[in-house]
């Protein structure tokens, strides 16, 4: 993992870095990588990897609204936290989908509750799935499953790249799949939060509509729940 701190205010830049070391040192990690920026210009023009970034909206040069917009074009997948004492920017930010929105001076108790959730959310993305079939084993981003289905005796999981039959059954992977975005809808379904495009109490649509998994009315609720929990996680 590779932390970003973009901001020209060299007291909050500060504060920044103690509060990201003191929440790794108090989950028992080593501290990532920690990389800071005063400007958009620097940032933008920075080879690395970009995984996690705090980001201030009101500098010199390239605002932080255009540079973010710029770095999720490049990486959707990079974790994005606005921070400044500006909340009219909230809606802006909004757009290009910033992970959360933190306002100066900084509560250090919620900075830490957000910083799990980014871990977290990051941890989802790049870990990884074996997936063993009677040819071999197939290693693939947990995010590139779209859904686990038993067929009677075949366990198929459907992914991105194509469909496999696994030699394991659903307890397996309902036990190994991350549970903050996977949930078991039906007896013969886990689903992926990140693939769904829509629900109904009966069916869930997903891969935009080329997929879809049955939902029981029983658990019509704990996934929605759960559903509107994973979306704001990832806001």
């Amino acid at each position: 993992m590779r932390i970003l701190i973009c901001d020209d205010d060299a007291l909050i830049v500060e504060q920044l870095q103690k509060y990201i070391r003191n929440f790794f040192e108090k989950i028992g990690v080593k501290c990532p990588e920690l990389v800071c920026f005063s400007d958009g210009e620097s940032l933008l023009a920075d080879k690395g990897e970009k995984d996690i970034l705090f980001l201030d909206v009101e500098m010199p040069g390239m605002n932080g609204i255009y540079v973010g917009n710029e770095l999720k074009k490049r990486n959707n997948n990079i974790i994005i936290f606005i921070v400044t004492s500006y909340s009219e920017y909230l809606d802006e930010a909004m757009r290009f989908h910033v992970f959360r929105y933190l306002s100066k001076p900084l509560d250090k108790q919620r900075f830490f509750r957000n910083m799990k959730d980014a871990v977290d959310l990051y941890n989802t993305m790049t870990i990884k799935i074996p997936i063993e079939t009677k040819q071999g084993v197939h290693t693939l981003p947990a995010s590139s499953v779209i859904a686990v289905e038993a067929q009677g005796r075949k366990v198929v999981i459907h992914t991105t790249q194509r469909d496999f039959e696994s030699i394991r059954n659903m307890q397996y992977w309902l036990e190994l799949l991350p549970k903050n975005c996977f949930f078991q809808t039906h007896r013969s379904f886990i689903i992926n939060f990140e693939h769904v495009t829509d629900f109904d109490r009966t069916l869930v649509h997903m891969a935009d509509e080329q997929f879809h998994a049955y939902l029981t009315k029983r658990k019509y609720s704990a996934f929605k729940e759960a559903y509107l929990l994973y979306l704001d996680s990832t806001r």
